[in-house]
């Protein structure tokens, strides 16, 4: 009898193991993920866990996350609830698509509507001594904050928690006051600068891209990937307007990759990324008179030959230059809506992270590779590649500032990684480089609004904000941060600098 007990239990184990082993992930995400990230999994008290939403994840974090939980949020570690093979056939699960496509449609648009305080309600005046011109928002991913910099005294002022993975940079006001942020899993946040303190809060999609706000404080727009549109809001409360569908001329669904405020033109553009066309969706007329809301609703459609994945912008938005996913690139005239000219690109270019300046009488833009070290210098007025600099490695950013003769480029997506080349905008040389921490992630330079001082990411968990010199390329300061992947300095923004993204 108890040889037959043994031999039943034993067999008892050897069936719970591949049971274990086997369990349904769907399943285990309903008894233990559903109650804060939604039955649907498209968010509630969490973010949302679609691949959409975890794209930027690799797969070692999201399992680290799943195994660890995430330090000063309420997302608890699951290494002694669940098995190792639970845990690992959960996070495919969560890379996968519903079986049904989620939905986001202007009812569930209206109800996530949040007003923290109404529009007028705050003092129209800084709650601090420091310039808010020279402030700086840095978005620190690790934990999901924003740290409010001093850009004069180098030194915080306030850190709050955003959303869930905040993606396409904050966007400011025209006088700076209020910052506008979108996170991956759909929220759009508006927020006080001012006054420390959210404003309002919508969600605007399942998967949102970026906003930007018009140039005359009325509206923010939203572009979305999930699901496939343009969301316009009211800037003074983010509450909602219009939802626009993005379907090409043959009615075709469309992604969107990105959307810009084209100020000058007193109009908004959004970038599609499954069919070739571009769209213009004016908010004012050519004196700058508002338009009414309706006239947002029909977009001005630029047919292109092909899609474009990445986009630069010249000064005064009469020209996008834009990069195909094939390769090599043409110039769009946005007065003309057609084609003008080819550039010359090989590789991978990050016309996104481009920049522009005067040299030799002549506005020269230069953009970063993706692909291969180098950064490639287009001149502005015939399109001919005027040079190419070779890098330490594939870079994501280059930045610079009226004040400074040097552009920094990284190469963070390199070996090389932990080191910044300076390079002359004049003889277009590398004349120095930092390397802020041996071994660690170095990018992202943004500039004090004098240009006096170069702050560097160093993207890590336990990194730091690292302060430059820009003139000696001297180490300053060093501002501990969680993983802080970009900083955005107001002035240098709402003026449109030459050496910064818009």
């Amino acid at each position: 009898m108890t040889a037959l007990i043994r031999w039943l239990a034993v067999l008892a184990l050897a069936c719970l193991a591949p049971a274990a082993a086997a369990a349904d992930p769907a399943a285990l995400y309903g008894q233990h993920c559903a109650a804060c990230h939604g039955a649907d999994r498209l968010g509630a008290m969490g973010p949302a866990l679609l691949p959409e939403s975890l794209e930027r994840l690799r797969a070692g974090e999201l399992d680290a996350v799943l195994r660890d939980g995430r330090a000063a949020t309420q997302m608890p570690p699951f290494a002694d609830t669940l098995a190792a093979a639970e845990l690992q056939a959960l996070a495919r699960w969560l890379r996968t698509a519903p079986a049904a496509a989620p939905q986001w449609d202007a009812q569930a648009i209206r109800a996530s509507h949040i007003v923290h305080h109404l529009p007028g309600s705050l003092p129209a005046r800084p709650v601090f001594s420091a310039d808010p011109q020279n402030l700086f928002v840095v978005v620190e991913a690790g934990s999901h904050h924003m740290t409010v910099l001093d850009g004069d005294r180098l030194a915080p002022i306030h850190r709050f928690a955003t959303r869930f993975a905040l993606h396409g940079g904050p966007k400011f006001s025209r006088d700076g006051r209020y910052v506008y942020m979108a996170s991956r899993d759909g929220w759009v946040s508006k927020y006080d600068l001012w006054n420390l303190a959210y404003v309002a809060e919508i969600r605007v999609g399942v998967n949102t891209r970026n906003v930007a706000v018009s140039d005359d404080g009325r509206w923010v727009l939203a572009g979305n990937t999930l699901p496939r549109t343009l969301v316009l809001l009211h800037a003074d409360d983010l509450s909602l307007a219009r939802v626009i569908d993005v379907a090409g001329r043959s009615g075709e669904r469309s992604r969107v990759s990105a959307v810009y405020d084209a100020a000058p033109r007193h109009s908004f553009i959004a970038a599609l990324k499954d069919i070739p066309e571009v769209w213009e969706i004016p908010y004012a007329d050519a004196a700058g008179a508002p338009l009414p809301p309706s006239a947002l609703l029909a977009p001005r459609a630029i047919v292109l030959d092909e899609v474009l994945d990445d986009f630069f912008f010249d000064q005064p938005y009469r020209h996008i230059l834009g990069a195909s996913r094939q390769g090599g690139g043409q110039v769009i005239d946005l007065q003309q809506g057609r084609k003008v000219a080819s550039l010359a690109l090989g590789g991978m270019p990050h016309l996104g992270s481009g920049i522009t300046w005067q040299r030799d009488g002549r506005e020269v833009m230069a953009s970063p590779d993706l692909g291969q070290g180098r950064i490639t210098v287009i001149d502005m007025q015939d399109w001919h590649t005027v040079a190419t600099v070779p890098t330490n490695g594939p870079g994501f950013f280059l930045r610079s500032h009226e004040r400074t003769p040097y552009a920094w480029a990284d190469a963070m997506m390199s070996p090389r990684r932990d080191t910044l080349q300076v390079i002359d905008k004049q003889s277009l040389r590398v004349v120095g480089s930092v390397t802020p921490s041996p071994g660690r992630t170095a990018a992202h330079v943004e500039f004090t609004r004098d240009g006096r001082y170069a702050l560097v990411s160093l993207m890590e968990r336990d990194g730091a904000i690292v302060v430059y010199d820009a003139a000696t390329l001297q180490e300053v300061r060093r501002l501990p941060m969680d993983k802080p992947i970009g900083k955005y300095n107001v002035f240098n923004k709402t003026t449109r600098s030459a050496g910064t993204s818009h």
